[in-house]
């Protein structure tokens, strides 16, 4: 790809000259300044190295600081387990942990721990410590939830987390490869952790000893919050007052101060920075509104010449289709004139490019095309159509589509086209909530399946309602502490024992999955005394994945893919830049000099082997379905 690297004149000057604005940056990566000695201190200005297409965008007059995922870590304490905690810990982190366990009010009332100390709280082999990781996503704000991985500590001899409940845990920026520090090491908080752990769904509750399944690790589905809000800065290539106020004023032209927003969204502290204000409508999606500002036209007037120049350049050069689509973007409705022209055009990015712009802006003219290559273009395109068709204003033509792909071949677009309908809160998807532990989703499909999620929110999802156990049944799983049979009025009688209760009970249910379900996760009360076990997600997952083992389920059975472990693992090998020293003052304490925690890179002493070993090995590999019992 030609890159050119130009010397900055300043944005006061482009008046002058009168530059076209051309386009925006690609979008996999944030341009890094080249760094410069400190001896030229008196020189504040930088190069940036671009593409010709950026020419003319805030991302060619400035980097932007902040934006990337952080990765947190830290120690806590996961409470409630059945005599598989630790009380061996290394001194220093005994410390420390016994220091926030008085923080966090262990020894008083309120904390339900009001008759330990937190020495005794340590102690107990019903508890167990953890070091807690997530990765936030870049430029989260304050509220943001992500999903958190618990493991115990190496050094620890804790054998399982199952049934476990993490006690609130304070995250903060990694700053170093290995395990958290403890004491004044520590970089400042800036999440907090929280809720129940869902281990390994296939493994058998309180078989610690009869299988080889990793259960000293676990998730947390949208356990982690975010604190304080990471901050977003725009540092100015060629410091200049002017320069400075004319890209504010460009930034709050295209983002205005939305009315729950407390600060308009650029706001210039010096001839060198702006600080950015993740408007309100963005806080979900701010990987989006990070592209759209750094693709925002400089100069706001002749829109429609600037559309225009992309499109020229777009079509001499179509590896910059995504640069392209981006730019068309921030510019806005005004842009639809001429980018509509190209939805049909033969050659494929340029089309992908337009059609991506297109349902962005909510162009209704797209709606065709992009159903047209939801259910006929290549597997990739099929995909990326879908995804876009989730994204637009409400449209019939668009829920009538996606709800028949959920008939599709492929159980990707099948997933694909579920996914989407949700997005849309379309009420095709029936959603039902199991005493608020997790969710259960039943769609219309002609080819039944079971899918269950491992990130974000829980969810088993059930494609065709009237999907039933099989019968004649006669079922038994966790060592015949769980059995089922079928009785003669069509419905089933289960036996479950908890593993530490002496005796089981015995209850009635019906065999439409559904509801057997909501009767594996359902707590009988006196405000719903509907039978059922009180199960946890993980639990409810293991048992489903059970009887679809032992053939009695007429399904394919999904499960999400761990992708936490995979984004941190990814994360950790970049390398992250450090603070620069402009912002030392404005930063939050400790986000300065993040280092990338490469596990390929992690010293190799038996410690390290060691923790390396239980952050990989908590994911069961797929098992073989047995055949179905004859009928």
């Amino acid at each position: 790809m030609f890159r050119f690297s130009y010397r900055k004149p300043g944005l006061a000057g482009y008046g002058m000259v009168g530059a076209l604005v051309l386009a925006g940056a690609g979008c996999s990566s944030i341009e890094k300044a080249a760094p410069r000695p400190r001896s030229a201190r008196a020189d504040r200005s930088f190069q940036i190295n671009i593409p010709q297409i950026m020419r003319g965008t805030v991302a060619s007059e400035t980097i932007l600081d902040g934006y990337r995922p952080v990765v947190v870590r830290g120690y806590g304490v996961v409470v409630g387990l059945n005599g598989t905690g630790s009380r061996d810990l290394p001194p220093d982190v005994r410390t420390h942990m016994i220091q926030e366990a008085s923080r966090n009010g262990i020894g008083l009332e309120s904390s339900g721990f009001g008759n330990v100390s937190p020495e005794r709280f340590l102690d107990s082999m019903d508890t167990a410590v953890v070091v807690v990781e997530g990765l936030i996503p870049p430029g989260a704000t304050k509220g943001t939830r992500f999903d958190i991985r618990v493991y115990a500590h190496p050094m620890t001899s804790t054998t399982s987390l199952e049934d476990g409940r993490l006690y609130t845990a304070e995250l903060r920026p990694v700053l170093r490869r290995g395990l958290p520090p403890t004491g004044s090491r520590q970089a400042a908080a800036i999440a907090r952790a929280r809720g129940e752990v869902f281990i390994n769904p296939f493994a058998e509750p309180g078989a610690v000893d009869r299988d080889t399944i990793q259960r000293k690790a676990g998730r947390i589905l949208n356990g982690g919050v975010v604190t304080r809000d990471i901050i977003l800065k725009l540092r100015l290539a060629t410091p200049s007052h002017t320069g400075a106020e004319i890209l504010q004023n460009a930034i709050n032209a295209r983002f205005p101060q939305e009315p729950t927003q407390h600060d308009v969204t650029a706001r210039g502290e010096s001839d060198e920075a702006i600080q950015i204000t993740v408007p309100p409508s963005y806080q979900d999606q701010t990987q989006e509104f990070v592209q759209l500002l750094r693709h925002t036209t400089i100069r706001q007037a002749g829109a429609e010449s600037v559309a225009m120049t992309v499109r020229r350049y777009l079509l001499e050069h179509p590896a910059h289709a995504d640069s392209a689509s981006w730019r068309w973007q921030a510019l806005g409705v005004r842009a639809l004139p001429t980018i509509r022209g190209l939805y049909d055009y033969a050659e494929e990015l340029p089309r992908l490019a337009a059609l991506r712009a297109g349902s962005k802006l909510d162009d209704a003219l797209v709606v065709q095309h992009l159903i047209e290559m939801a259910e006929t273009g290549t597997f990739q395109t099929r995909l990326q159509a879908i995804a876009l068709l989730a994204d637009m204003a409400i449209n019939p033509l668009i829920d009538r589509t996606l709800r028949s792909l959920l008939n599709d071949a492929d159980v990707e677009i099948r997933l694909s086209a579920y996914e989407a309908l949700v997005e849309r809160r379309d009420p095709f998807v029936v959603r039902t909530s199991v005493d608020g532990k997790y969710l259960i989703d039943v769609v219309e499909s002609d080819t039944p399946m079971v899918y269950v999620t491992q990130v974000g929110q829980p969810r088993l999802v059930v494609f065709n309602p009237k999907l039933t156990i099989r019968r004649p049944l006669m079922l038994s799983a966790w060592s015949n502490r769980f059995m089922i049979k079928d009785l003669d009025d069509e419905s089933l009688e289960v036996y479950y024992r908890a593993p530490d209760a002496a005796q089981g009970s015995i209850n009635k249910t019906d065999s439409q999955l559904t509801a057997f379900i909501h009767f594996l996760g359902h707590t009988t009360s006196v405000h719903d005394p509907r039978p059922g076990l009180g199960l946890s997600y993980g639990q409810t997952v293991g048992l489903v994945h059970q009887i679809w083992r032992q053939g009695y389920l007429d399904a394919d059975f999904k499960a999400e893919q761990d992708r936490i472990l995979a984004a941190i693992v990814r994360q950790e090998r970049e390398t992250t830049v450090g603070q620069r020293p402009e912002f030392a003052d404005a930063e939050p304490e400790g986000l300065d000099g993040l280092v990338g925690d490469g596990l390929e890179r992690r010293e190799t002493s038996d410690l390290g082997r060691l923790e390396l070993q239980q952050r990989l090995d908590d994911v069961k590999p797929a098992v073989p379905r047995k055949p179905p019992p004859p009928k």
